[in-house]
């Protein structure tokens, strides 16, 4: 075997995007969109929004989660009012992620009859398909567009294909009716989806918004339908895009689903803030939809946010589940500690843990990692040897191994990432 002849194979990187920048504030924070800013994580809440403690206290989780822009229900005046109030809660726990106001159908009244409502949120995002029929529609449209401008906020206008404007769509259909061979009525729902998005931004910005404070998405549920529409939106326009699959489902097949279209929208360098709309199972923290995103920009290799751990998923050659637990245990420990860590520890978010389960790969895996621990398998003398940048540093013994390594990962952070805060 030689290597005549022969190229080298090219190494898969996700495509460098291309678009406008926007900027989402809230005091001194600013939260690029776009441009060379790394793709951002958001996440909405589903308490209710008249719930100021509440809905600030998930606000604090999903930011302390990661999540980078928080969206939140703005339905009735009742909830308008209590937006002010969510703010300054945030205030108090310290908390500055930018706020996003979700308005359908009565957006135009709110943010008129409610400036601090419309004063305390970072961005609002506009429905096309909800802000009116007929003739009222560009009214209202506009009076929300007048409202980002008075306050200096930008904007994303969210097409939804379970609300698209039926308007838009008919006229679209009756004209595709005519044509010598009509599109599949699937292909005539993606171009209204798309010159909804478009048209509409296209308006605000002729109303005097900055077309880079001018987000776009065009959400559906379906995932090559996601791809096909947004691939087009990409290749039409230049203006941030929002990414998401919406109404994703829960579990696993929400998961699955969002990471799936995600992921190969990104790699193609489609999407410049994303959102994973998982339905929480029962007893599931609202904050799982941000582990799932920060997940799939870290794994495209896009974005890091916390220590990698890696650890094999078992065979009839590790009948114990210790090396299960333990992987757990420090996963879990990792992502707790990571809002202290980030500034505490700069640099730590890139740390390589292994937790290997026998003999056959646990020591390679380790020596790769920068800390990881082999633990004996079926059969296998009950040792564990442990490495530290890549070189074999101890041999862990007895009933204790699992919190022994746990202290061992603990000082080798300290010592490595804790001088660079010095």
């Amino acid at each position: 075997m030689s290597f005549d002849g022969q190229t080298p194979i090219a190494v898969a990187h996700p495509v460098p995007r291309s678009s406008r920048q926007a900027r989402v504030a809230w005091g001194q924070r600013v939260v690029t969109v776009g441009g060379d800013a790394p793709v951002r994580v958001q996440s909405m809440t589903n308490t209710d929004t008249v719930d100021a403690i509440g809905t600030a206290i998930q606000v604090k989780e999903l930011a302390l989660a990661g999540s980078e822009l928080v969206r939140i229900t703005v339905n009735t005046p009742e909830a308008a009012a209590q937006v002010p109030y969510i703010r300054e809660q945030l205030g108090r726990m310290g908390v500055d992620v930018p706020l996003i106001g979700d308005f359908h159908y009565n957006g135009h009244r709110l943010l008129t009859d409610f400036p601090d409502c419309a004063q305390a949120l970072s961005k609002y995002r506009i429905n096309p398909g909800n802000v009116g029929k007929g003739a009222k529609r560009d009214t209202q449209f506009g009076q929300m567009i007048e409202a980002a401008l008075k306050w200096d906020k930008p904007v994303r206008i969210g097409v939804n294909w379970g609300s698209l404007d039926q308007e838009l769509l008919a006229g679209l259909m009756d004209e595709n009716a005519t044509r010598a061979e009509p599109w599949e009525a699937r292909q005539v729902m993606y171009e209204a989806l798309i010159q909804s998005a478009i048209g509409s931004a296209e308006r605000a910005v002729e109303m005097g918004m900055d077309a880079s404070q001018v987000i776009l998405s065009c959400k559906v549920s379906g995932v090559q339908d996601l791809i096909a529409v947004y691939r087009e939106l990409a290749r039409r326009c230049d203006y941030p895009l929002h990414l998401g699959l919406t109404e994703a489902g829960m579990g696993t097949k929400g998961t699955v689903a969002s990471s799936t279209a995600l992921a190969i929208l990104l790699q193609e360098g489609i999407g410049d803030t994303i959102r994973v709309s998982l339905t929480p199972q029962p007893g599931e923290a609202r904050t799982q939809e941000v582990v799932i995103a920060s997940e799939i920009l870290q794994s495209l290799g896009l974005r890091i946010f916390v220590p990698s751990v890696t650890a094999c998923p078992g065979c009839g050659r590790t009948t114990s589940t210790t090396f299960q637990e333990l992987a757990k245990q420090i996963d879990d420990h990792l992502r707790a500690q990571m809002p202290v860590w980030r500034a505490q520890y700069p640099g730590v978010e890139t740390l390589k843990v292994a937790v290997m389960g026998c003999i056959v790969n646990g020591p390679g895996e380790s020596k790769h990692a920068d800390i990881g621990i082999s633990l004996p398998g079926t059969g296998e003398a009950p040792a564990a040897p442990v490495f530290i940048d890549g070189e074999k540093a101890m041999t862990l013994r007895g009933e204790h191994i699992a919190q022994e390594f746990h202290a061992i990962v603990e000082r080798y952070i300290a010592e490595r990432f804790g001088a660079a805060s010095r």
